[in-house]
């Protein structure tokens, strides 16, 4: 029997629209290669265009129809020039993750060849780690408020809970499980109360999963290890603004924000996007890298978790794989000629074949 799949396709704004035509075309390589799933897109408009439009980068009617499909897959929303009249830049991804719930934000970050890090000594698969960020609070937590007219200071504030914690380190812990069984927590409870409160959660958490091993840094020295011994993660989990950086940081490691997929998933929702911006600087030339792109729609297939996806998943990244070892060719932003479209159909081609 063949499994059909609705998704919600939303490009966004800059680069979003060329990237994501490319994540489709390796879900059909899939479905034309797999035969036992299909999938059925349907496109909405969000972001800054859909602003300059109508006045709601997400308007509510598109949000409750996205809440219907079986999972979303988003290209990139915003743009610096597009804001809010108080100043700030729109962010419905950030609506999205907090509406949906979706707590569980991961960033899988892994070096296909060692052209492509700007580390010294660091072969192919020697980077392979999972950063898994808390999406729903954190020092993002006050994001919403605005300063009075004439403030004299702005405070945010960081918000950590116990029922979100405990669900993001059980996350933590499922993943780690699958992997390599390792969960560093990353917080700075040498400073901050919160981050006290954290890391007892994070203890308890952990007496869970004794098979999992476990370590504990802080935010100022998992930078300088990232850097320094990249080998040494396997699953990271942290709060919301520090996964945030660290994310950032790690992809750096391995080519770039082009190279950096990412899931955000809840108990019901999830949506999976480049973790990259709308890069308006290249939109519209072609040059953008869909690789990201391409890997978050196979984390999207194996977060359904059927038998069929979970090998059209592994397809694409076996394809991604081939494509970054047997060729010295990339798009711009790791030193090659390579259009969007050109990469695009490599991938696509190492899926079919």
């Amino acid at each position: 029997m063949v499994k059909t799949y609705r998704i919600a396709v939303l490009p966004g704004d800059g680069i979003g629209t060329e990237v994501i035509p490319e994540a489709l075309r390796a879900l059909r390589a899939v479905e034309a290669r797999v035969g036992e799933i299909q999938f059925e897109f349907e496109e909405f408009s969000v972001g800054a265009a859909e602003y300059l439009r109508g006045g709601d980068p997400m308007p509510p009617a598109t949000l409750a129809r996205l809440r219907r499909f079986d999972a979303i897959l988003l290209g990139a929303m915003g743009l610096p020039d597009v804001r809010w009249p108080d100043g700030t830049e729109m962010t419905p991804q950030l609506d999205l993750r907090e509406k949906l719930d979706l707590y569980l934000g991961l960033r899988p970050v892994r070096l296909y060849h060692q052209r492509d890090s700007p580390l010294a000594g660091v072969s192919a698969g020697e980077v392979d780690m999972l950063i898994v960020r808390e999406n729903t609070e954190g020092l993002f937590f006050s994001r919403r408020r605005r300063p009075r007219d004439g403030a004299t200071q702005v405070r945010d504030t960081m918000r950590i809970s116990r029922a979100a914690s405990e669900r993001l380190f059980r996350g933590a812990f499922r993943e780690a499980a699958r992997r390599r069984g390792l969960v560093t927590l990353v917080d700075k409870s040498n400073v901050l109360p919160s981050m006290v409160f954290f890391r007892s959660i994070f203890d308890e958490i952990a007496a869970e999963f004794p098979g999992v091993r476990t370590e504990r840094i802080y935010i100022d020295a998992a930078a300088l290890y990232l850097v320094r011994n990249p080998r040494r993660f396997d699953v990271m989990v942290t709060e919301n603004m520090f996964g945030d950086i660290l994310s950032d940081l790690a992809a750096g490691l391995v080519g770039g924000m082009g190279m950096a997929p990412s899931g955000d998933v809840g108990e019901r929702h999830a949506v999976f996007q480049p973790a990259h911006g709308s890069a308006p600087d290249i939109a519209g030339k072609g040059l953008a890298n869909p690789t990201a792109a391409i890997l978050s729609a196979a984390m999207m297939l194996d977060w359904f978790g059927d038998l069929a996806s979970l090998r059209g998943a592994e397809m694409i990244r076996n394809a991604v794989k081939r494509v970054y070892t047997n060729s010295v060719e990339r798009t711009a932003d790791l030193g090659g000629s390579l259009t969007t479209t050109q990469l695009g159909q490599r991938i696509v081609d190492g899926i079919a074949s």
